[in-house]
């Protein structure tokens, strides 16, 4: 959209912050690396920044906007864009498999998602990662660096073990605050996530790895021996080569699967 002033000023209520640096832009669009015959999926095409980068190099378009007043611009482009597909709904209760139901190709996935419902977003997604080829979003900083942090940091946690478990993730690069209206207050960071073709160490029950790496990170400070108490006891924790007296932080994914399968077993007894 080359005329902003058609729009309403971004509703801090949804977590607007629209992306307004054409070099960033285009490196953004890079990052997804479109083709003719791809079909992609943007969550929250706002004012269309990237979105007009896209139209012209995917075979198809799809937007998911919540804002009813952009969603109702989207759909009045779609009458002459002919790979334009528009879902005014929030991307927490939209259905990936409701694009690709009708062909067999995986979908690329970008996306400038709200801070605020960033976590949900990346979970809700992570369920359709069989749909995806690849996911590119853009988040606050800090979480890039803690999705992306090693066992052994401070900033290892559940997000971490979580999206490891099922993507292969690059913290691409770090946008700064004025490369957007309005300006956020902290820098931004997009990620590039790649599901995994084959999970090498696969857990027999997501809801139960869930469950573990929750509770296990619920008191970081305490050892898994008092973490996990109620869940799985002690000797059981180094049934499976796992020390008690270790903290979540310290684990790696696959320890985190090889407890969960544990409980997995101890629930089916």
């Amino acid at each position: 959209m080359k005329d902003d002033s058609n729009f309403a000023a971004p509703r801090k209520s949804l977590g607007q912050n629209f992306l307004q640096d054409p070099n960033i832009i285009r490196k953004i669009v890079a990052g997804l690396a479109i083709k003719p015959d791809d079909i992609v999926l943007e969550i929250g095409p706002g004012r269309g920044a990237l979105t007009e980068l896209i139209l012209p190099m995917a075979g198809k378009t799809h937007v998911v906007e919540f804002d009813r007043d952009l969603a109702r611009y989207w759909r009045q482009r779609s009458e002459v864009e002919a790979t334009l597909e528009v879902y005014e709904e929030d991307i927490l209760k939209f259905q990936l498999s409701d694009i690709t139901a009708a062909s067999d190709k995986k979908i690329k996935v970008i996306g400038n998602l709200p801070y605020n419902i960033s976590s949900p977003v990346l979970f809700h997604l992570m369920k359709s990662a069989a749909l995806i080829s690849t996911q590119l979003v853009m988040l606050q900083k800090e979480v890039v660096q803690r999705i992306c942090a090693d066992p052994g940091s401070k900033q290892f946690g559940r997000l971490s073990v979580m999206l490891q478990y099922r993507y292969h993730i690059e913290n691409l690069f770090v946008v700064p605050p004025n490369a957007f209206f309005p300006p956020p207050k902290v820098d931004s960071a997009i990620a590039r996530f790649t599901p995994r073709a084959k999970i090498e160490h696969a857990t027999s029950n997501l809801q139960h790895l869930e469950l573990i790496v929750k509770q296990a990170f619920s008191q970081r400070r305490k050892t898994l021996r008092n973490t996990l108490k109620g869940y799985i006891d002690t000797e059981q924790i180094e049934s499976v080569g796992v020390l008690p007296s270790a903290r979540a932080e310290t684990l790696s994914v696959f320890d985190f699967v090889r407890l969960s399968n544990l409980y997995s077993k101890t629930q089916e007894e």
